[in-house]
């Protein structure tokens, strides 16, 4: 589905960079400036640095003057309001306004069905815009008036307070995450477990070497072996592991031999 996140009336240009960052790990790439405070923003320093190879995202970043050409082409507008107003859309968190959203049960908008092939129960939206104000005094009521719901990020109700660039991952996860999410890729490489076989010859060898050292009296082995045999069948060991522990036996059955 189209998604544009649209920063209103931006004044830190590392925002700006991080805020490019944080929609590009989500799988989204428009972001729309409305008059920023630096027309040159997207060349700052700060900015590039900010946005830590995301640049393509900042390239293709629009700067606009007034929020009517930013909403341009969007059929459902979230606002991420969480000043209390006499009046005005619903509040509601991302998730829950997400959820409602993707399950039809919304009636936000005319709009023709846009880039919904691969969204299950896609609403009939052509685009979804969300919309960020100024760090300093965040949305103007009239730009919230616009829009079928205040998004707010459930936070400690003691401090509340979140950096613009946070709040737009947190958006963007969510959203994200209602549109189906990504799957975790794997930190290491999958392992060679070993069998039932390689953990009995290291039992075995074990046994020969605790018997070696005294550990284990071959006439009276009580239950040592069969709980040593359930501790190893529980720790999943892989074959590397298996090496490692074959050697320690080794090294007992050498150590003792040759204090004999």
């Amino acid at each position: 589905m189209k998604t544009r996140f649209i920063l209103i009336n931006t004044s830190h240009a590392g925002n700006v960079g991080a805020a490019a960052r944080a929609i590009k790990t989500m799988g989204f790439d428009e972001l729309v400036l409305v008059a920023p405070r630096w027309p040159n923003v997207l060349r700052k320093e700060e900015t590039i640095q900010r946005a830590s190879g995301a640049l393509d995202v900042l390239e293709n970043c629009r700067i606009v003057e007034t929020l009517d050409e930013a909403l341009d082409g969007l059929s459902h507008l979230c606002a991420t309001a969480m000043t209390p107003r006499d009046f005005g859309p619903p509040t509601r968190t991302p998730r829950e306004h997400f959820e409602l959203l993707m399950s039809g049960q919304l009636n936000a908008g005319a709009g023709n069905a846009a880039d919904v092939s691969n969204v299950p129960n896609a609403p009939n939206e052509t685009g979804v815009g969300f919309l960020f104000g100024c760090e300093r005094f965040g949305m103007a009521n009239e730009d919230v008036y616009r829009c079928n719901v205040a998004l707010s990020i459930p936070t400690n109700p003691h401090f509340g307070s979140l950096n613009l660039a946070s709040a737009v991952q947190v958006v963007a996860y969510d959203w994200r995450m209602a549109l189906g999410g990504y799957g975790v890729q794997e930190a290491t490489p999958p392992v060679d477990r070993a069998d039932t076989a390689q953990v009995a010859g290291m039992l075995a060898h074990w046994e020969q070497a605790l018997a070696d050292i005294g550990f284990l009296d071959p006439a009276a082995p009580k239950k040592l072996m069969p709980r040593l045999n359930q501790l190893f069948n529980r720790a999943q060991l892989t074959q590397e592991e298996i090496h490692i522990l074959r050697g320690v036996a080794k090294a007992m059955i050498q150590t003792s031999a040759a204090k004999r």
